[in-house]
């Protein structure tokens, strides 16, 4: 979507509450969400979200802290990440490599995702 891509507002009180809670954490990443989500996928991936979701902003564990705790491998970890239909209510970002920012998004690989990982991690103060 172009940079000048008007925004639309939201209509039902849903989409309110996603854009007021949406707006709250930019302005203050210590917000914690509340949003009724039933996220579809497999019994493992609700698992990780769930675990994902215990980690406090300006925190971060390592792929594999979350996979131990949840009795799990780590690539199976990145993989539930890079399913998550709510990145910022289950903030994958949180989740880095024992060696670096790590995950899909390679510590040398430029792009767009590896970015947006990197400026969260800096809005919650955990870089």
């Amino acid at each position: 979507m172009p940079a000048n891509t008007a925004l639309i507002a939201p209509e039902n009180q849903l989409a309110k509450e996603v854009t007021r809670q949406c707006k709250a954490y930019f302005k203050d990443p210590h917000w914690q969400f509340d949003l009724p989500t039933k996220p579809a996928g497999t019994e493992h991936q609700r698992k990780v979200w769930a675990s994902i979701q215990e980690i406090p902003s300006g925190k971060t564990k390592t792929y594999g802290e979350v996979a131990k705790k949840i009795k799990s491998g780590a690539r199976a970890v990145g993989t539930a990440c890079g399913a998550n239909p709510y990145p910022l209510i289950a903030p994958c970002h949180r989740v880095i490599s024992a060696q670096g920012i790590g995950g899909f998004m390679k510590e040398n690989s430029p792009g767009l995702y590896r970015q947006i990982k990197l400026w969260l991690l800096k809005h919650e103060g955990a870089m």
